[in-house]
């Protein structure tokens, strides 16, 4: 095992106030090696905030960022790799050169850097680009080599806002591929988005944030535990409203002799089942879970006291 897999990264009741405005209040959670972390909330929640703590780009008020147990360091930082929503590359600088550049920067040598250079570019898609300025690059090739920029020095943490913004499927897939990898390397990874789909599918464990406090942190797989029951019936012979009085149960649908219930939560499933058998054939009894997109629908929708300014 590396030291690298051996370590967590660890945002600890991290808080920041913009004076009368509450960014973030007691932000906490952990990212372990070899982790794909989901970072997700609505527009203004306090993601991106936390993440420029974490970098040192911003000082918190309050609370602690962590590496291996220890608090971050001006050197640890050179180990992280950093993707911010706003492209931050030079337009007018060739791609190539300013991927060495940045690669010097977090202590590379000039060989292993332009070698460096060379396999990520290969590896995203943009190695025909090297030789072209920034600005002359589509929107998702920039995006590309804003992602190689965060790769080129092999860091030991990434940390990713809104990676896969304005991608295409194919580059999705490429950029979905080097997060696993990274991942299977022992590397925490952490990276926000707004693409829920994608986040479910990648992730081992998903924060949710509102209002600059994490209101929900688990495995995707806990996170949509429970979830519904749907049961149809079919019983054309049935009186009318039959399952109206069956306990634990919501009627969604009846037409001709088909009905269609939903069990609430605590409800005795088998109970509920036996009931309907006595009725007649039962043509479906499947669990729903929530998608990771009505989960955060719902959890940010619920009431939480706001923070008093």
């Amino acid at each position: 095992m590396t030291v690298v897999a051996q370590r967590r990264l660890e945002i600890v009741g991290v808080s920041k106030r913009y004076g009368d405005v509450v960014a973030l209040r007691e932000m906490t959670f952990e990212v372990g090696a070899g982790e794909l972390f989901g970072f997700v909330g609505s527009n203004g929640a306090g993601k991106t905030t936390t993440m420029r703590i974490a970098l040192g780009v911003l000082a918190a008020d309050g609370g602690e960022v962590r590496w291996g147990g220890e608090p971050i360091t001006l050197e640890t930082r050179r180990h992280i790799g950093y993707m911010p929503e706003e492209r931050g590359l030079y337009p007018k600088m060739k791609v190539g050169e300013q991927l060495v550049y940045l690669a010097r920067l977090h202590g590379l040598d000039a060989v292993t850097a332009r070698r460096s250079v060379e396999e990520w570019t290969e590896r995203l898609g943009v190695a025909s680009r090297r030789d072209d300025e920034v600005q002359k690059l589509s929107l998702g090739n920039q995006q590309r080599v804003q992602l190689a920029a965060a790769l080129v020095h092999n860091p030991s943490i990434l940390v990713l806002d809104e990676p896969f913004s304005g991608l295409d499927p194919v580059a999705v897939d490429v950029m979905s591929k080097v997060l696993q990898d990274k991942a299977a390397e022992g590397v925490p990874v952490v990276f926000s988005s707004h693409q829920l789909e994608l986040v479910e599918r990648l992730c081992h464990r998903v924060g949710i944030v509102r209002s600059g406090h994490m209101v929900a942190c688990d495995t995707v797989e806990a996170l949509q535990a429970g979830g519904t029951v749907r049961l149809v019936v079919d019983a054309p012979n049935a009186q009318p409203g039959w399952a109206d009085g069956v306990p634990g149960v919501v009627v969604e649908e009846q037409f001709g002799g088909r009905t269609v219930l939903e069990l609430r939560d605590g409800a005795d499933d088998q109970a509920v089942l036996r009931a309907a058998l006595a009725t007649g054939p039962v043509l479906e009894f499947s669990r729903r879970r929530q998608s990771l997109t009505e989960l955060f629908r719902n959890v940010v929708s619920e009431h939480t006291p706001e923070v008093a300014a």
